[in-house]
């Protein structure tokens, strides 16, 4: 018999039991491709994941000292050689750490330990590459100081940069498909809905990623209801399941914590994920003149396997037009 999973998914008793013995979360366990009939997961998809993301920890290295390993699973070892769930292994060592007097042991919680495994996992999967691009926001900018107080009362919600970002993200996107895909084995899935997700802050420090669903649906009013509701519900903890699911590109506005630039880490199975900076006041040149303009970096890291530099770079700079010209986003409101 198989079971269903709230994403509709059928999972056969096998792939249950593997996934239960490697603490893989039914949100995880929803996003392993597969390769059986109608996307059905099989124990090779589960062996494939499992491999990326062991591989992930027992070949890392920053350049100088390879990534401790983790413990390996006996179901993961036995199912690795082609054994059956009833054989055993014993499982690889982790080396021990040489710790000093004045160092602190702190046990990783459940959220954080999910994160190291997804992040280290998408390096594993995911050749990445990161382009960067600047935008002059002055025009946005001056139109959101100018509406924001009016926008407040009229609508009753704060208009944040963020669901402008997501406007023009979202159009970028309509204009250029590529970069709003998945990667299935050797196959591209082009997905057919732009559901945009946004990196937000738990109580915690941590970070969860909501989904906008059809966010090239969405006006403008509709974006800010959208994302604040959101960010509200991270920061109380009350988002749900439903919530952070079925996302198809991913934005994070580490700007407002200061950021001026960095390279985000892909938020699989996405293939691309756009980090918007810092805004902050420098010198440019326009029109032969040095002025100080409110500037911006953007940063797409992608997928090389299956986005390459220039279409990368053409859907930046699709983004950039859209910031640096209120108009073309139909922000009057």
């Amino acid at each position: 018999p198989t079971v269903a999973s709230s994403e509709g998914r059928f999972y056969s008793p096998l792939v249950r039991t593997i996934a239960k013995a490697e603490h893989i979360t039914q949100a995880e366990l929803d996003q392993v491709p597969g390769s059986g009939k109608n996307g059905r997961v099989n124990k090779a998809d589960m062996l494939a994941y499992l491999k990326r993301r062991d591989n992930s920890f027992l070949n890392g290295t920053n350049g100088a000292a390879a990534m401790p390993t983790t413990n390996v699973s006996p179901v993961t070892s036995s199912l690795s050689r082609g054994e059956g769930l009833g054989e055993r292994a014993k499982p690889k060592q982790t080396p021990v750490p040489v710790l000093s007097g004045n160092d602190e042991i702190v046990e990783m919680g459940r959220m954080r330990k999910l994160i190291a495994d997804h992040m280290v996992m998408s390096k594993a999967t995911s050749p990445h590459v990161t382009s960067f691009i600047e935008v002059d926001v002055t025009d946005i900018v001056n139109w959101r100081n100018k509406v924001k107080g009016p926008f407040k009362a009229k609508h009753g919600q704060n208009i944040t940069f963020t669901p402008i970002f997501i406007e023009a993200v979202a159009k970028a996107i309509r204009d250029y498909p590529g970069v709003n895909v998945s990667v299935s084995g050797d196959k591209i899935i082009q997905k057919g809905d732009i559901n945009i997700g946004m990196a937000a802050a738990l109580p915690s420090g941590n970070l969860i990623v909501p989904v906008i669903k059809n966010a090239d649906q969405l006006n403008l009013m509709g974006l800010t209801k959208t994302v604040n509701d959101l960010a509200n519900r991270a920061r109380e903890n009350k988002l749900k399941p439903e919530d952070v699911q079925g996302g198809t590109f991913t934005l994070t506005n580490v700007g407002t914590f200061g950021n001026v630039m960095g390279t985000p880490i892909i938020n699989q199975p996405q293939s691309a994920i756009l980090g918007m900076h810092n805004i902050i006041q420098r010198p440019v040149a326009v029109n032969g003149e040095v002025v100080i303009r409110p500037m911006m970096y953007l940063a797409l890291s992608y997928d090389h396997r299956v986005i390459d530099g220039s279409s990368s770079v053409t859907f930046l700079v699709k983004v950039i037009k859209l910031l640096e010209d209120p108009t073309l986003l139909l922000l009057g409101l």
